[in-house]
């Protein structure tokens, strides 16, 4: 049996927020992000379909956003192949979301007015009533509205589409990262440190633990791409 298949169908989850076709493509595209399958492997539909028990209808549809994305391609008479993500590109994609957090808070902290440092306040305490519970799908929420709180209140909506650009590539390495119960606590304390800098409106501050903060999620990240590779 096709091992891979086994990994897409483990990352595999169902939602009523989603169709069956992008929960699949959700799949494909968080085995691929984490090297699960590698670079040059052929993705066969037929395979995929019987194996997985459904139409191919769901698999042709991930793998033809997978091809807009540059994460697959189409090779004639070979068929579709795994590009993948390699770790030049993790260092760019997390470069990239440094400045761009970087300004974005910054400029929140100076419009930012007390009403808007209690709710952000208020997200903060909620992060930490569900990571003492335990409820990590709430909590990945509760960091997804952390981050969009502070990019609306930077009130740079170009910033905020470039920002969201980067999003599902974001998204599915946070998704492991803050499965890790070491990980996710040390990122509720890293928010914390933005909350106080932001405060103190300190550029200086904001810039460093922004900084800070995504190395830490990018060098957890690199160790679980070269863990999850097989062969």
């Amino acid at each position: 049996m096709n091992p891979y298949i086994e990994i897409v169908k483990n990352n595999f989850q169902q939602s009523s927020r989603k169709t069956l076709k992008e929960c699949l493509y959700d799949a494909f595209k968080k085995t691929i992000l984490l090297r699960e399958i590698p670079a040059g492997e052929r993705i066969n539909e037929k395979e995929y379909a019987e194996l997985l028990n459904i139409s191919r209808t769901p698999i042709r549809y991930a793998l033809q956003e997978l091809t807009k994305e540059g994460l697959v391609e189409h090779i004639p008479k070979i068929g579709t192949v795994v590009k993948g993500i390699s770790l030049a590109d993790a260092y760019e994609i997390f470069d990239i979301r440094k400045a761009l957090d970087t300004l974005a808070t910054s400029r929140a902290a100076q419009l930012m007015t007390p009403q808007d440092f209690f709710e952000l306040k208020e997200l903060l305490e909620y992060g930490d009533y569900l990571d003492r519970t335990d409820q990590v799908d709430l909590l990945l929420q509760n960091f997804t509205d952390f981050n969009h709180f502070i990019y609306h209140k930077s009130q740079m909506p170009r910033l905020q589409s470039i920002a969201e650009s980067l999003r599902e590539y974001l998204l599915h390495f946070r998704d492991v990262s803050i499965r890790s119960a070491d990980r996710r606590h040390i990122a509720l304390e890293e928010h914390w440190q933005l909350y106080s800098a932001m405060m103190q409106k300190d550029e200086k501050t904001i810039k460093d633990i922004t900084s800070i903060h995504l190395d830490h999620s990018l060098r957890f990240i690199l160790q679980e791409m070269e863990k999850r590779q097989i062969g």
